[in-house]
């Protein structure tokens, strides 16, 4: 038998294993799950560990209790601020940020209560967002003197368009669940005790698909997005010939003249 993983514990935040399904749970719902600086140290060092396991095919990302999945920024932090240490605060959290929006490994965001401010901005930094019923989204920072600092002010736009994002910017309106599904800001509502379970079951269909095809899908997306249209229609060229010479492809074509199950193994 494998030996088992052990795990790193972490102050700010449980690490949980599921065969190929790896769960991160924010855990400071005393301040409903605030991002101060410990916070963004313990991500950078989970994302940093599950990187470097094959095994682990998909990341959820949860706050701990029921009311918050990240209520923003820990305000403490931010109210010592001057200019200099608010654009460093900016940075680091855009870097923590954009290590979760490169992960090789999908990373589903499990909306539970409210994601406001960075709580919002860390959902979008995810790979998909799933909410529960409960939740509560928006960018309320122009209520603080402040805009996003960790990328809201930019992935926004590029996810719900610059009109419905600006209308959120700068009212700061907090929106519910139903709101953001028709926006597009999540994905999927679901009732508040389904909402693990429901992304579970996503989870584990990503996870059936082939490994490397399902990294080269974040891939030609993440860097396809910033090129013009030609260049981009090179790299996906550049990327499915890549893929060609693999032993999942050759399994997965097999298995489908076969038809039978496949059975991917990451080479």
């Amino acid at each position: 038998m494998p030996e088992p993983v052990l795990l790193p514990t972490f102050e700010t935040l449980l690490l949980t294993l599921d065969e190929q399904i790896a769960t991160i749970t924010l855990n400071r719902p005393g301040v409903l799950n605030a991002l101060n600086a410990q916070l963004f140290n313990d991500l950078e060092r989970v994302f940093t560990f599950l990187a470097q396991d094959a095994g682990v095919r998909v990341i959820l990302l949860t706050g701990a209790g029921e009311k918050a999945f990240a209520a923003g920024a820990d305000i403490a932090e931010l109210a010592q601020t001057d200019a200099a240490s608010g654009e460093h605060l900016a940075l680091r959290g855009q870097q923590v940020f954009r290590l979760i929006e490169q992960s090789a490994r999908p990373v589903i965001a499990c909306i539970n209560g409210f994601a406001l401010g960075g709580g919002c901005e860390l959902a979008l930094a995810c790979t998909l967002r799933l909410a529960s019923e409960s939740a509560r989204l928006g960018q309320p920072e122009v209520k603080l003197g402040l805009i996003p600092g960790y990328g809201g002010s930019q992935r926004l736009p590029r996810l719900i368009g610059r009109s419905a994002a600006l209308r959120l910017l700068l009212t700061g309106e907090i929106i519910p669940a139903s709101e953001a599904l028709r926006l597009g800001l999540v994905d999927e509502v679901v009732p508040a005790a389904e909402l693990l379970p429901r992304a579970h079951q996503v989870a584990q269909q990503i996870s059936a698909q082939a490994p490397l095809a399902v990294a080269a899908a974040l891939e030609a997306v993440e860097q396809g997005l910033a090129l013009p249209l030609d260049r981009a229609l090179e790299l996906e060229a550049s990327i499915f010939g890549r893929l060609s010479a693999t032993a999942d492809k050759h399994e997965g074509v097999e298995a489908f003249l076969s038809k039978r199950k496949p059975v991917f193994l990451g080479r």
